[in-house]
């Protein structure tokens, strides 16, 4: 699965992130993902992926600034059961279909979403043009 790590390294890269900025993924099960989806977000049914940014300021919190310390970007968690359930249903490699989701949790770290028609255009386009210049295509 290192190949993954290379393919958020191109992603960043491709974004201009800072060169020390840090990401954290983790592979579970379809039971553990969906007790994660359960108890953050209210959906009691496992996903593929699920993002916790960390840029993200809750209520009450204070951003830090002028410090000297690596940039954080978040967590991305994803299904290895439900990707392979979802290469075969799309018809693709295992390895796009993983690299597919860990842009996609990868993005919404950067703040990409898809609540509306535009931003989902947006974020699918410039998921599939990461992928496609990777060479991790369909």
């Amino acid at each position: 699965m290192l190949e993954v790590e290379r393919l958020i390294h191109f992603a960043a890269r491709k974004q201009q992130i800072e060169e020390q900025s840090e990401v954290s993924i983790t592979y579970v099960s379809n039971e553990r993902i969906q007790e994660i989806n359960r108890e953050y977000r209210h959906k009691d049914t496992p996903t593929d992926v699920i993002s916790f940014a960390m840029e993200e300021l809750g209520e009450g919190e204070v951003e830090l600034s002028g410090i000297e310390m690596p940039r954080i970007l978040g967590d991305i968690i994803i299904s290895i059961p439900r990707t392979k359930e979802q290469a075969e249903e799309y018809g693709h490699s295992f390895e796009r279909e993983l690299g597919f989701l860990a842009v996609h949790g990868f993005l919404h770290l950067l703040g990409f979403d898809h609540m509306t028609d535009e931003d989902e255009k947006e974020m699918f386009t410039l998921q599939k043009e990461i992928l496609n210049d990777y060479g991790l295509t369909r």
